[in-house]
Parts: structure tokens; sequence; C-alpha cells
């Protein structure tokens, strides 16, 4: 489960799409691996030089950072490989460390971002219609060099040729000399210019090209941001990408490219305390130079650098996005009247979230009930669990007893002793109003977090969304059914798509009489510009009460936070 007013000021030397402007012309090109001015990658800011590995396979005449990046693509495209679990164990397994790994890393997650706008501009530079995947993914590593590392040229092409005859044998290495040569004689604002629709004819085109996104995407990306022309009129000072605030109005056409921008730069590693964890003593100790407290999340930690690993060791910390932590904080702040001492994780799998809301519910004296279809899944949810309650038995009281993992339809324990469960969640098997408080975080399209997974994008379709959205309903549903009378649901998923996100809630809404939509920008007001814009096809009031997250206005993933009370 994927569970992926102002104008903002960007990064110093950016262009109007937050890239860099281009550099100085080709003239006199550095040697292989060394920096050189020059070129933009597709709505990102330019990558660091890094040199090319000169050991690692102990196959002669491999470049081991090209040859595991190009090993991972094909992994990507052959298999449908996740790149960021595959590439840490392909980098340890060739012993790629320092500048190699960091080489490797960007040659794999750039291309993939970039795959779009590469694949455009290497149509305009090929004669041929077809070329086959192995070629095709040796020129998309090229052209990544070319126009968006400090490589030089000749570097760039000569080692691509290497690599072409060493995976695809000799054959097709003049044809990969050629196609670069020519993608090298531009650099890549020429080449959008160049390849890329009309803006003022087809914007959503354009905007595909620049910022290497599928055109649907864009749509909805445009949806989601109402599209219109009107300055946004929400809080001031809402943070750009960089998290620093800014006061200059930005209209909804503009914002659209910083939104796409944002989804293509490396995200930081964010992390999140147990509650009761004293944050300031680790951001006072010898992991404070690197991890300091979250903008918003009381329990948040920002990791400028470095491997989170040794933080994540004690069971203390885990992996959490900081819009991820406040969705949970969102439902522990609504307000109840009557009972609080039964709390219920519908989708927990694979329990980062089931982690904050123990710890939470168990600072309350409440229980809190993990539950996820498969018990794989389950399984980790309750390791995450018993790792926690581990780390702070002595720090939280009255902390959760996390049981047995159930499996099957059937729940054959006291659920109010607290427990993980293996139960799909439209067949549940506790009685309706069994909780006081239930978080849906449902599965999803993951567009919120496509800068975490960069091959995302690519795999996606709408059909897939159509197919999400009547699961999300019937989970919403079951949600809402598990609630008391006067508890509250928070329905969260990692995606900005209204159909995943606002229809699906007021679908549900309209089905019912026993709902009220609460106001979330409210509970979350410490953040600024949450609120969602009311669709210009419909003045619902009910729209301006979701809280949509945004890489490019918080810093976080693009997470949609919906809270309702049961009637």
């Amino acid at each position: 489960m994927t569970k992926p007013a102002e104008r903002h000021p960007r990064p110093s030397g950016a262009g109007r799409s937050g890239q860099p402007r281009t550099g100085e012309p080709r003239t006199g090109q550095p040697r292989t691996g060394e920096p050189r001015t020059g070129g933009s990658r597709p709505g990102q800011p330019r990558a660091g030089g890094s040199r090319p590995g000169q050991s690692g396979t102990g196959r002669p005449g491999t470049d081991p950072a090209r040859r595991a990046a190009y090993d991972v693509l094909r992994a990507v495209d052959e298999r449908d490989a996740y790149a960021n679990l595959l590439l840490p164990s392909v980098l340890t397994e060739r012993r790629l460390t320092g500048r190699d790994a960091a080489f490797a890393t960007e040659l794999t997650y750039g291309t993939l971002r970039g795959r779009g706008t590469y694949d455009a501009i290497l149509a305009a530079c090929s004669d041929r219609d077809q070329v086959d995947p192995p070629v095709r993914d040796v020129l998309r590593l090229g052209v990544h060099q070319l126009l968006a590392t400090r490589v030089g040229s000749h570097a760039a092409v000569a080692t691509s040729v290497d690599l072409a005859k060493e995976v695809c044998g000799p054959r097709p290495s003049g044809f990969v000399n050629a196609v670069l040569r020519r993608v090298s004689t531009r650099d890549l604002d020429a080449w959008i210019a160049i390849v890329a629709p009309d803006r003022s004819r087809d914007l959503s085109g354009y905007l595909a090209v620049r910022y290497s996104y599928p055109r649907w995407i864009v749509d909805v990306f445009r949806d989601a941001l109402d599209g219109s022309t009107n300055p946004v009129s929400s809080v001031s000072e809402a943070p750009n990408v960089t998290g620093t605030p800014s006061a200059t109005p930005v209209t909804r056409a503009a914002e659209i490219e910083d939104a796409l921008a944002a989804g293509n730069l490396r995200p930081e590693v964010v992390l999140a305390v147990t509650p009761g964890t004293d944050r300031s003593a680790i951001t006072a100790g010898p992991a404070g130079e690197l991890a300091q407290p979250t903008r918003w999340s009381p329990y948040g930690l920002r990791l400028a650098g470095g491997d989170p690993a040794p933080l994540t060791a004690s069971g203390q910390i885990a992996v959490q996005d900081e819009a991820s932590q406040l969705a949970v904080l969102a439902l522990s702040r609504v307000g109840l009247t009557g009972p609080d001492g039964l709390w219920l994780d519908l989708c927990a799998g694979p329990g980062g979230k089931a982690r904050l809301l123990s710890g939470l519910a168990a600072a309350r004296g409440a229980r809190l009930v993990a539950s996820d279809v498969r018990p794989n899944r389950a399984r980790r949810v309750l390791d995450a669990l018993r790792r926690a309650e581990q780390a702070e038995h002595t720090q939280v009281p009255g902390s959760v007893h996390t049981g047995s993992v159930y499996t099957g339809s059937v729940y054959t324990g006291s659920v109010h002793t607290g427990a993980v469960v293996a139960a799909d969640g439209r067949r549940v098997p506790w009685p309706s109003g069994t909780f006081d408080r239930v978080l849906a975080d449902v599965p999803c399209s993951g567009l919120g977090s496509l800068r975490r997974r960069p091959e995302a994008r690519w795999r996606k379709t709408p059909a897939d969304v159509k197919e999400l959205a009547v699961l999300q309903r019937e989970l919403l549903s079951t949600a809402i059914d598990s609630a008391r009378p006067g508890g509250v649901i928070a329905y969260v998923t990692c995606t900005p798509h209204i159909a995943e996100t606002r229809d699906v809630v007021t679908a549900v809404a309209d089905g019912r009489d026993d709902i009220t939509v609460l106001d979330a920008p409210a509970v979350l007001a410490e953040v600024p510009n949450l609120r969602c814009p009311e669709p210009r096809r419909s003045k619902d009031p009910r729209y301006r009460q979701f809280a949509q997250f945004w890489p490019h206005r918080h810093g976080t993933d693009a997470i949609f936070v919906a809270l309702l009370r049961r009637g």
C-alpha cells in the first residue's frame, strides 16, 4: 500500500521552472568524471559532480557505477522492480561506496525521473521508430549525463558507447554514439524548446515534457490545484520546496509548475520518534548535526544527510514523512464526548502510522487495534509495534499490548486487549460501533510520493485510479461503521488526485445521514495553506474543510486528510 497567495522563491540561480539557468558553452570539456558547467535537469536543480567508479564488478573495462545504474533500470523495466529497494542491495553487492555509490544513485534516480523528457529528445535525435529496450536504457543514461550532470560531453558519450558494447554487443554502439553526439549539440532548455508542444496552445503537453510526467498526471495536478489563473488567496508565508516562507503572490498556473518541479527534487529523510522519547536529547547528541526538528510535527526529525539506520536501530525512531505524522496527530486531536479508550488503524501495513498512533493511544491509556488484509504486512506492523514498545516501555505509561496476528475472516481474540489483526478491511470481524477513533489510511495511487519512487509515475494509469476509488469508498464506509456514534474517523491518502480524495469523501458522506465533515485544516492550524480549493464545477463548501499537503508548499509528501464525525 502506498501510503507515496504566494510565489515561492526558488533556489539561488534558478530559472522559472526551479532549475538553474543553462551555463557556459561546451568548449574545453573536462576529463571523465570531472565537473563541467552547463545543463539542467527536467524540472530540477542540477546534481553535483560525481566521479564514476573505477572498480567494483571485477570485469575489465566495466564502469561499475554506470553498470549498476543500468542493471537497476533494466530490472525496473523487466521485473517491475522498485529502484529504491533494489539499488541499495546492488551497491552493497558490488561494494560501491562514497562517490561511486552517489554517482550510481544519481544516474538511476535521475534517469528514471527524467525519462519522459529524455525520450522526447531521443526521438528527435534518432531516425528509428523502435529501439530495443536495453539500448534505450543506455541512451537514457547517456542523455541524463549530457543534460543533467557535470560529466563532460566526451566522457558521457564514450562511456555510454562502452556500456552499449558490454550489455548489447558491438552492433548498436555506432547508433548510440551518433544519437548521443546529436544530443550533445544543445543543452536541456534548448531541446525542450524544440521537442515540447507550444505552451500557449497545449499547456499540459508542454508541462509533461518540461517536467517529465505522463500527461494525465499533469492534468491531475492541475485539477487538484484548481488550474485557474486567480492568485492563491490562502495563508501568506506558505513555505516553498526549500522550506522558506514566501510572501509573493503566485497564480494557480504558476503553482502547478512549482508542484511538478518539487516532485523531481530528491527528498530529505524524515524520521518520527516514539511518543515519550525526548527529541531534544537526540538533536543535542552526536546526531544533532544531521537530525533537526521538523517544522510542525513534535515527533519529527529531518535528516540532512547520512544513513538513518543508526538512529532507527533502537526502535525509538522510524522513517516517516512529516505529513504522515501530522495526519495521525490530526485524528488524535479531535475532541470526543464519552469514552476514548479503543482506537483502530484499518489499513495498518507496513506500520508507520500505527507505530505513532499506538504511542499516542498508550499515553492516554487507550488501546490500538491494527488491521491489514495481508498477513505478511500485519506481521510487519506487529514487529514495528513491538520494537517501539520495547524501546519505550519505561517511558510510555499504559504501553499498548500487541497480541498475535490473527488470520482469516474471523477474529478469535478479545479486541479490547489491543492487537494486530489480519482481516479484509471491507469485511471486518468486529461489531459496528466498536471504536472511538478510526484511521483509514487507504491504498492509493501514490501520486503524492513520486519524488520518493521515481519509476512510479510511469507505471500508474487512470484505470488504476478508477479501480482504487471503488476500494477506497468501501474502506471508508467500513471505517465509519467501525466508529461509535460520536467517534471520529480520519480518511488519509498519499495522493492529490481528486477522484481518490475529495470525491471519495463527499460520495460516501452523501450516501449516509450520520456523517459530519470536520475542519481538518483548523485542527492542524499551525500548518499554513492546507485548505483544498472549491471546485470550479460546483460550490461544495466541504472541500474547504479538507487538508492537502504539497511538496512545494510544505516540503512533505502530498498527503490528503479528511476528518469525519459519526452522528
